[in-house]
């Protein structure tokens, strides 16, 4: 289910948004802020990843040899 968000922006910013979406970067505006949403995600997730890679390589973490030892 969709819903509608409005969104203020400085002037310079909606004319870049419309200049990519004008280029045919991005199907429409809303394409365009779900794009920075998606790598704005994909960021958190890199930087989680990288959290609990340095917890592991200090020791904190735990190294499953299968499965079960979820269980």
């Amino acid at each position: 289910m969709r819903e509608i968000l409005n969104i203020s922006l400085p002037g310079v910013m909606v004319k870049e948004v419309k200049n990519e979406v004008k280029k045919g970067h991005f199907a429409s505006t809303s394409e365009f802020i779900r794009h920075l949403i998606r790598l704005w995600n994909t960021e958190k997730l890199a930087k989680e990843l990288e959290n609990d890679r340095k917890s592991f390589d200090s020791g904190k973490g735990i190294k499953l040899n299968s499965l079960k030892d979820l269980m």
